[in-house]
């Protein structure tokens, strides 16, 4: 970055808060009082964000005399439920590349899947009144380098082969007349597949409608071990203990209570930025009528949109893999990542010099070599898990808590019969060898974003072996 452009990135950063901007809102709920004695019920969910919330939310419209509790650690959304970017999709295979190159026989079913259950996440946002600034807007893939350009163009026309529509391609000019940046070059618009939203007021929105419904929720209540108990569960809590019939696990990136699950996912750490409010001036000279999220089409991409009150979110770029797994909250806030995302946003919009940021923040993300979420049961099907989403939780855990539900009960559902949901993904392998691959692997795709997308023989090995990491 040339000195005088630092120099405008850093001035912009210095009065931003260092709290998701999402979670800094005066209508945050105050939290709930902890377990502090034993507590009995026919189902424990362990997490207070989209995973826990969603199972315990559909276990009581399933059967609304079950007996539900659920516990967090801290408060409901406090980590990746209210840090993410409000990316809610209809994609349960992080994109249908992905899907399509992992479950080619069953991507249409997936597909369908996905998209009813996008609806079924806006309907349950009508049902339960839930005020999160829910917007069925679509997403664009932008491209800023011409390999990009390419890349998007066979790509749609392979998704028009297979039958897949609601794509549609935009050349350089379609592309900056819905947003307006010298850096695109074309793009693809996903018209429906993703909805924009308020993450933080779509956990709080939950979280009330499990009460509502009479989900008993235990805050700052962490779940220490999980053990057998007759004929249920127990897990025990820093001043009590529950005995439950049955346990659904959504801790996602916190480690597992089933151990042996552990190595399939690693904390990967994503930084985002937000922008004061723009202007009526500052929003038309880049256009955005249509509110749709982007993404740009890099291997260390950036994802952007709009705010309700028109700031713009600008995360991504980095992914910082901490040596050995450890979660450090010091690591929520990374100033060299945050300088570098502020340079990067005022290079894709030079008309928005003097914008300042007011929030800048991180947090973990599950990541698993699949890229999308893996699910299981532990304990002769009296516990549940699925863990895995590799930065789509927002919209795939809805999915995941029906599939948590689905196994708990033994029923052989569409859900259960799909092969993503019967296989797992690769493990990541130990220390060192899971930092030095995860690292190999980060620079081999930086190298490739420099290199007209020409993937190495490190990354064409790991390809092979079904294995990746997203930035």
């Amino acid at each position: 970055m040339a000195p005088d452009a630092m120099r405008t990135a850093a001035h912009s950063l210095s009065d931003a808060t260092p709290l998701s901007y999402w979670l800094d809102d005066p209508g945050k709920p105050e939290a709930l009082p902890a377990l502090t004695a034993d507590e009995h019920c026919d189902l424990l969910v362990v997490g207070g964000g989209y995973s826990g919330l969603w199972t315990a939310l559909l276990a009581k419209e399933r059967d609304p005399g079950r007996d539900v509790v659920l516990i967090e650690g801290y408060e409901s959304g406090w980590a990746a439920s209210g840090r993410n970017g409000g990316f809610c999709a209809a994609s349960l295979t992080h994109g249908l590349a992905n899907g399509l190159e992992r479950w080619p026989d069953e991507i249409g079913k997936l597909e369908e899947l996905g998209g009813r259950n996008l609806d079924a996440i806006e309907a349950a946002v009508a049902r339960y009144s839930i005020d999160c600034d829910f917007e069925r807007t679509g997403e664009i893939d932008v491209a800023t380098q011409p390999h990009q350009l390419e890349e998007l163009r066979q790509w749609h026309s392979r998704t028009e082969e297979l039958g897949f529509t609601g794509v549609e391609f935009l050349d350089r000019e379609q592309v900056r007349t819905h947003v307006d940046s010298p850096t695109f070059l074309g793009g693809l618009w996903d018209r429906r597949g993703v909805a924009m939203l308020h993450p933080a007021k779509l956990v709080w929105g939950l979280r009330q409608a499990c009460l509502s419904l009479g989900v008993r929720i235990y805050e700052h209540t962490r779940a220490l071990d999980l053990a057998a108990q007759g004929a249920g569960m127990a897990v025990r809590t820093p001043y009590g203990r529950v005995f439950a019939r049955k346990v659904a696990l959504g801790t996602n990136i916190f480690p597992s209570l089933v151990k042996r699950m552990r190595p399939f996912t690693v904390p990967v750490y994503d930084y985002a930025l937000m922008t004061e409010p723009l202007t009526a001036d500052q929003l038309a000279s880049i256009g955005w009528q249509n509110r749709q999220g982007l993404g740009d089409s890099a291997n260390q991409f950036h994802y952007f949109r709009l705010s309700a009150d028109n700031r713009i979110l600008w995360g991504g770029y980095d992914a910082i893999y901490p040596y050995g797994g450890r979660l450090n909250s010091e690591l929520d806030q990374r100033p060299e990542t945050f300088l570098k995302l502020a340079g990067q946003f005022f290079e894709c919009f030079p008309q928005l010099s003097g914008v300042r940021f007011s929030h800048a923040w991180g947090g973990a993300i599950d990541t698993c070599s699949r890229f999308s979420a893996f699910f299981g049961t532990a304990h002769r099907g009296r516990v549940a898990y699925a863990a895995g989403y590799t930065g789509l939780g927002v919209g795939a855990t809805r999915f995941g808590a029906d599939v948590m539900l689905d196994l708990l009960s033994g029923e052989e559902t569409e859900r259960t019969a799909l092969d993503m949901v019967r296989s797992k993904p690769l493990p990541f392998p130990p220390e060192p060898f899971a930092w030095a691959g995860i690292e190999l692997t980060k620079r081999s795709l930086a190298r490739a974003d420099s290199n007209g997308g020409h993937r190495n023989l490190w990354l064409r090995a790991m390809d092979r072996m079904g294995l990746g990491f997203d930035s």
